[in-house]
């Protein structure tokens, strides 16, 4: 039964307490007063990792007790947390189906990310489970076994393979080869290592001007770019990766990229996602983020299908416009809050040098220069952002 104090009052529900959801959901707390709208946080899980710590934590470059908050820590006073597993959405009805019970809304934000499948793989499961060889960087587990993998590791030839889905950061099987290549050489073993990158594409990163200048340093530094290498098989016990087309990669050390895909409860027990080309994400307008079919739907980050590059900088621009637009639709107004495509990949180059990578829907936007300044920002200026400042839903960077 409503109290009193919430009949009348808008309903918004935020699915996902990750990055996206987050910021939104404390942006429109300090956006609408409290009589005047109530927000709810629905996440499976209690815990909120810093993500973009995984390709760092290997290598020992983050303390990996500090990339882990607990969710309720994140929220400004006013927002509810439930903790419960989304299991799909009725927007005809306005309701959201929860492992226990339902949950009405008036607007409703998908922030549901990325769903990593690792046996979409043949042999990466297995691999990662049964082996010392093969670790999935993208799950934090991974990453850290990952660490104490690579103190043991003695020359060999070290592969980096990615799926032919698309992935969240795809900078960061960039800046793992780069960031082991540049380990072996400190480690004094390189000239007995080979280093591989695999993408099923034509070239390795999809942005110029970036793009010619990592082809520079990888000639330079002898790193190896297998294009157009669809993996459709790891075998574990000869230490194979076997590519669609008939390749085969031998590996003494892998860090595959795990297959990404949209979230069931969006995918399989919502409509939502029905107008994507491949069914697996929200389909929005790319400016406004506001779904093709229902108004009163927004989603942002790595659940959505507007064209731009799945990060965290990306959800941060995004969750203002969202917040914006929702609270110019309470007012009768018309939405202005428009999202360019703004995306920003810091690539790490070797310990103490980075290159920051931006561009929008139209246009690469930073030089692309190396610099130390670009690694401290990156491994220490932008964690503590990251969780006093974004997450908070203030953006103090351009």
């Amino acid at each position: 039964m409503e109290s009193q104090e919430t009949v009348g009052m808008t309903k918004i529900a935020v699915l996902g307490a990750g990055t996206g959801g987050a910021m939104t959901a404390n942006i429109l707390r300090r956006k609408l007063d409290r009589d005047e709208a109530d927000i709810t946080v629905v996440d499976k899980s209690t815990k909120h990792l810093y993500q973009p710590s995984f390709y760092l934590l290997p290598f020992g470059y983050l303390d990996a007790e500090e990339q882990a908050r607990d969710v309720t820590e994140l929220f400004d006073n006013g927002i509810e947390f439930v903790n419960d597993e989304v299991v799909g959405v009725n927007p005809d009805e306005k309701t959201v189906e929860l492992g226990d019970g339902n949950l009405d809304y008036d607007y409703l934000v998908v922030a549901t990310g990325h769903r990593l499948d690792p046996e979409a793989t043949p042999g990466l499961l297995e691999g990662w489970q049964e082996t010392d060889s093969v670790f999935p960087f993208y799950h934090y587990e991974a990453a850290m076994e990952m660490q104490e993998a690579l103190e043991d590791f003695d020359g060999g030839t070290f592969v980096v393979t990615q799926p032919d889905t698309p992935i969240k950061c795809p900078g960061a099987p960039l800046k793992m080869t780069m960031l082991a290549d540049d380990y072996l050489r400190r480690k004094g073993i390189r000239e007995e290592s080979e280093v591989v990158m695999t993408r099923n594409a034509d070239h390795h990163f999809g942005v110029q001007p970036y793009r010619e200048k990592l082809y520079d340093l990888w000639d330079e530094r002898d790193i190896t770019f297998e294009a157009n290498f669809s993996v459709e098989e790891i075998d574990p016990d000869a230490q194979v990766v076997h590519s669609a087309d008939g390749r085969e990669l031998e590996y003494d050390f892998l860090a595959p990229v795990t297959p990404q895909y949209g979230q069931k409860a969006i995918t399989e027990n919502s409509p939502l996602a029905d107008g994507s080309e491949d069914g697996e994400y929200v389909t929005i307008d790319q400016h406004s983020l506001q779904h093709t079919e229902y108004d009163d739907v927004f989603a942002l980050g790595d659940c959505e299908n507007a064209p731009h590059s799945k990060t965290a900088a990306a959800a941060r621009k995004e969750a203002h416009v969202v917040a914006k637009n929702i609270a110019s639709l309470m007012e009768d107004k018309p939405m202005k809050a428009e999202y360019d495509g703004y995306a920003a990949c810091p690539l790490l180059t070797q310990k103490g040098k980075a290159m920051m990578a931006e561009f929008d829907y139209e246009d690469s936007i930073s030089a692309p220069v190396e610099s130390k300044l670009n690694w401290i920002l990156d491994v220490n200026v932008l964690p503590s952002v990251y969780w006093n400042l974004w997450l908070r839903g203030y953006d103090p960077l351009p």
